[in-house]
């Protein structure tokens, strides 16, 4: 397992970084926040991201895209969230595409994954259904009926909901509740009869969707998988995604550690420069050694994704060491940022505010620390 870049991955996260901070710096999202856009991304930036071919990066050559591996996705996201990127990247391609790759017949990632590499296809994948992550947890049903489905249920925390052409849809075909036999999932059209999708903005500024289905009929095509069979698929999504969204996040805390270096060299307090003192500087360098650390967890996680000798169950645990270590670490980075800037980090003129919002919404965004750390403990029989 690398835990290091290879030099093409290298060149990637070096042309990555240049095209965001030339293109996408903070003031970006500020503007998407202010004028309310209702896309809540910018189109122009996502068009110049599509010609770099970000969003085919991760599926295979056959099906439209570049074949890069999770490996160059992940470089990708890491450098887009130390800016704060808001893009369809996360909800689009990392787990709707990612869905479809998994999950789908040839026939399905032959007309579907070449649309979502090109950009024309926006997908999202609607799962949790309460605040709490929670895969398992499913109330909505799917019930066969003639040649199709009849799906019924409601959807909480749909990321970028609003603008997808289509929704990945998971329900319960059979069982109890809480099982893992019986989940299926559905492609479902966003402007379908009975699908109703209410937008809402988060507190980092992004677009989350509440998803109600009422009698929404699909046809057996809209099917990816097994019915009653896609638990075991699902849950590689999810990690993948997991995986990916702690990417984005060691970026983030990155960026937010060096805004709050560079600014305890320049305030001073009393003639002399903030940074000198042994306090703060015991502080940055915890923070410090914790980033190193999460470095290590991302990029072991990302190497396995693209190690066919991984099992799922080796890469279940490594997504949660990642998920859970970057979820504390970015809270503990992001807060001792904004107090580090004192006073002025809780005002809205300094962007470090923004990292320790979006801080707070990618920590609990497909399991926050606690049910991460459940769950490797369960997958490791404790």
């Amino acid at each position: 397992m690398s835990l290091v870049l290879n030099e093409d991955q290298q060149l990637l996260k070096d042309s990555a970084k240049a095209f965001v901070d030339q293109n996408a710096p903070v003031s970006v999202l500020r503007r998407l926040r202010d004028s309310k856009d209702e896309r809540g991304y910018d189109q122009a930036l996502w068009n110049q991201m599509l010609e770099l071919g970000w969003a085919g990066m991760a599926i295979p050559e056959a099906f439209g895209g570049f074949e890069f591996g999770y490996g160059g996705l992940g470089v990708v996201l890491e450098e887009s969230g130390r800016t704060l990127v808001s893009s369809p990247l996360i909800a689009s391609v990392l787990l709707g595409g990612t869905a479809i790759n998994v999950l789908g017949s040839d026939a399905q990632k032959g007309e579907l994954l070449p649309a979502v590499a090109s950009g024309e296809l926006l997908l999202a994948l609607a799962i949790d259904e309460r605040p709490h992550h929670n895969p398992t947890r499913l109330e909505t049903t799917a019930k066969k009926e003639g040649d199709g489905y009849v799906l019924n249920g409601c959807k909480t925390f749909v990321l970028d909901g609003h603008i997808a052409h289509k929704l990945v849809v998971v329900a319960r075909t059979s069982g109890g509740q809480d099982d893992e036999a019986g989940i299926s999932v559905f492609l479902v059209d966003a402007q379908a009869s009975g699908v109703s999708i209410n937008r809402s903005q988060m507190v980092d500024t992004r677009n989350s969707a509440m998803l109600s289905l009422n009698d929404v009929r699909v046809g057996a095509d809209a099917l990816l998988g097994g019915e009653g069979e896609a638990y075991a698929g699902l849950t590689r999504v999810l990690d993948i995604g997991r995986i990916g969204v702690a990417a984005e996040m060691l970026g983030s805390m990155q960026q937010a550690f060096e805004i709050t270096l560079d600014y305890l060299k320049q305030r001073e307090q009393f003639g002399v420069l903030i940074g000198s003192f042994q306090g703060l500087q015991h502080r940055a360098a915890e923070m410090y050694s914790e980033i190193e650390l999460c470095k290590s967890a991302v990029r072991g996680a990302l190497s396995a994704l693209d190690d066919a000798q991984k099992t799922d169950k080796e890469i279940a645990i490594l997504a949660s060491i990642a998920k859970a270590k970057l979820s504390e670490v970015a809270t503990l980075v992001s807060n001792e940022a904004v107090q580090m800037h004192g006073g002025i980090g809780m005002t809205d003129e300094y962007d470090i505010g923004f990292y320790m919002k979006r801080a707070r919404v990618a920590s609990a965004f497909l399991g926050d620390a606690l049910f991460h750390r459940e769950r490797y403990a369960t997958l490791n029989g404790f």
